[in-house]
């Protein structure tokens, strides 16, 4: 009985331990990849982490050129995450050395990309809104970030603030008053926003009054 098992056994083996081989060769190979693609992602990891930080010493150090050289190296990396930031971070060295254009662009980019986390668009809308609204029309201003003044959005407050700004400066202090109060009634509202939104309501308080009939 034995030998008779011992020669279905090798009668097997005949037939398929080629097959049985090549099979436990390909899932060593495929173990061994996939080992060897988290070292790689790892190595990437720990090289952009190291150029963004050095990048951050850089801007620190009041270095802003050669902090957006090096943020601009990490923006053009593979990995995602800090390549993202960097770009952010970039975008705000150009706007911090007065390259209003360049950082626009950057955040446009950013606020258009389809595979950054939501949050980091809308934030790439408001600091692209903040820049502009000096001098962009208030409607580019309200395409912009008009539908983060929602009740349930993270971002309304920062929202009403810049359209706000955009409202004043077309002369309409009313709305511009109107959404300054927004920001002060809302609870939810960051401290250092809400006096901002106090000292707007108190320059708009004689504008308004103004145009009060006698």
């Amino acid at each position: 009985l034995e030998e008779v098992r011992r020669q279905k056994l090798q009668d097997l083996w005949s037939r398929w331990g080629n097959i049985f081989i090549a099979i436990s060769v390909a899932v060593i190979l495929g173990v061994a990849g996939f080992k060897g693609w988290q070292y790689w992602q790892a190595r990437q990891a720990e090289e952009a982490a190291r150029s963004y930080f050095a990048a951050l010493t850089l801007a620190e150090a009041g270095k802003p050129d050669e902090a957006a050289k090096r943020f601009a190296e990490v923006g053009a990396g593979n990995h995602r995450g800090y390549a993202l930031l960097a770009r952010l971070h970039l975008a705000a060295q150009h706007a911090a050395a007065g390259r209003r254009d360049d950082a626009v662009k950057i955040y446009d980019e950013v606020a258009a990309s389809p595979s950054a986390d939501p949050s980091l668009r809308a934030a790439a809308r408001l600091r692209a809104a903040l820049l502009l609204v000096d001098t962009a029309p208030r409607e580019d201003i309200v395409r912009r970030v008009g539908d983060l003044n929602a009740p349930d959005n993270v971002w309304r407050n920062e929202a009403r603030e810049i359209l706000a700004l955009a409202a004043y400066r077309a002369k309409d202090f009313t709305e511009a008053d109107k959404l300054m109060n927004d920001i002060v009634l809302d609870q939810e509202a960051p401290q250092n926003l809400r006096q901002r939104a106090q000292i707007m309501i108190s320059l708009l308080a004689p504008q308004l009054d103004a145009k009060k009939p006698k």
